[in-house]
C-alpha cells in the first residue's frame, strides 16, 4: 500500500503532479497550530484535557442510562446515540492532534488522513440525524402523547436508529471517496489540525472539484430540510407546553425540550458558520476557532447541557458516582 504523508512543502503549487503521483509522494501537512515547543505542550494538555471531559462526561451518560431501567425509554436511547456519536466525532480527530503535538511533528498517512474525513464525516452527519429524531420524539410526547407508543416503540425506535446510522455511514462513504477521488496537486498543506473536507478541496488543481461541491450542496440542501422539520417540530412543541395549565407540567416539559433545543443551537449554528461563511472573512484563525466550535465543543459540553436540567438524569447519575465510589472503599 502506498503510503501518503502530510510534510512541509514549498509555497509553489505541484501544478504538474497527477492523483497517482501525488500519493506516492510527500504531499502533506497537518496544521502546526503552534511555533513554540512550550505552545505545543499547551495545546497538548489543552486538547486532553477537552477530550478527557468529552471522555467522562459521555462515558458516564452511557453508563447511566445502560444500567438504570427507569432511563429505558426512547428520548434517553436516543441520548445514549448521541453520545456514541460524540465520542466518535471527538475521537477520530483528537489523538492525531495530541500526538503530533505531543511529538512535535505534522506527519499523517494517506490513508489515515481518508479514514479520520471518513469518520468524521460518518459520525457529525450521524449525529444531526439522531438530533432531528430527538425533536421528533418530543413532538410526539408533548403534542401526541397517546400516540407516542404506537410511534415509537422499541421496535421502531431500533429501526429509526439503524437507518441514521446506516444513512451516516453511506453519506461519510460517499463524501471520503468523492473528495479523495479529485487530483490533487496545489502543495501538500492540509490547513487545519485534521483532514477536513473544505481544507482538501483547496487542494484540488481540476474542475471535477465541482462534483464533490454539488455533493456538498445536496447534503447542505438534506441538511436545511432536517433544520427545518426542527424548527416546525418546536414550534409546536412550545405552542402546546404553553398551553399546559399547570406550572409545573410546563416546568417538567421545558425541563426536556430546552437542552435539546440548546444542543441543536450549537451544533446547527457552528456548522452553518464554518461551511458557508463568506470567503471575505476567512482566516486561518477563524477557521480553527470556528472548528474547534463545531468539531470539539459540543461533545464536550453536550453531557453538562443534558444533565443540568434533567432531574431523573442527575439522580441516575449520581446513583452511578455513589455505586462507583462504595464500591472502592
Amino acid at each position: 500500500m502506498v503510503e501518503f504523508k502530510i510534510l512541509r512543502t514549498p509555497r509553489g503549487p505541484y501544478s504538474k503532479l497527477s492523483t497517482l503521483d501525488l500519493r506516492r509522494a510527500d504531499i502533506g501537512l497537518l496544521r502546526d497550530l503552534l511555533d513554540t515547543r512550550e505552545l505545543q505542550l499547551l495545546h497538548f494538555w489543552l486538547f486532553l484535557g477537552i477530550y478527557l471531559a468529552a471522555l467522562l462526561g459521555n462515558g458516564l451518560i452511557i453508563t447511566a442510562i445502560a444500567c438504570d431501567h427507569r432511563l429505558h425509554t426512547p428520548m434517553y436511547f436516543f441520548l445514549l446515540n448521541l453520545s456514541l456519536l460524540d465520542l466518535g466525532c471527538i475521537s477520530s480527530i483528537l489523538p492525531k492532534s495530541m500526538a503530533n503535538s505531543l511529538w512535535d511533528t505534522r506527519d499523517i498517512s494517506y490513508s489515515g488522513c481518508a479514514a479520520q474525513l471518513f469518520l468524521f464525516s460518518f459520525f457529525l452527519v450521524t449525529e444531526y440525524y439522531i438530533l432531528t429524531i430527538m425533536a421528533y420524539d418530543r413532538y410526539v410526547a408533548i403534542c401526541q402523547p397517546l400516540h407516542y407508543e404506537t410511534h415509537l416503540g422499541s421496535r421502531a425506535c431500533v429501526y429509526m436508529a439503524a437507518a441514521v446510522w446506516s444513512s451516516g455511514f453511506l453519506t461519510g462513504l460517499l463524501q471520503t471517496a468523492n473528495t479523495f477521488s479529485l487530483p490533487l496537486c496545489k502543495g501538500n498543506a492540509v490547513d487545519q489540525f485534521f483532514c477536513e473536507i473544505p481544507q482538501i478541496l483547496k487542494l484540488s488543481c481540476s474542475h471535477t472539484y465541482l462534483r464533490e461541491v454539488g455533493l456538498l450542496v445536496v447534503s447542505l440542501s438534506l441538511g436545511f430540510g432536517f433544520f427545518i422539520f426542527i424548527v416546525v417540530s418546536y414550534v409546536q412543541i412550545f405552542r402546546a407546553v404553553l398551553r399546559i395549565p399547570s406550572e409545573q407540567g410546563r416546568h417538567k416539559a421545558f425541563s426536556t425540550c430546552l437542552p435539546h433545543l440548546a444542543v441543536v443551537s450549537l451544533f446547527v449554528s457552528t456548522i452553518i458558520f464554518a461551511y458557508l461563511k463568506p470567503p471575505s472573512i476567512s482566516s486561518p484563525s477563524l477557521d480553527l476557532v470556528v472548528t474547534v466550535l463545531y468539531a470539539l465543543v459540543p461533545p464536550a459540553v453536550n453531557p453538562l447541557i443534558y444533565s443540568m436540567r434533567n432531574k431523573e438524569l442527575k439522580n441516575a447519575l449520581k446513583n452511578l458516582i455513589l455505586e462507583v465510589v462504595f464500591q472502592q472503599q
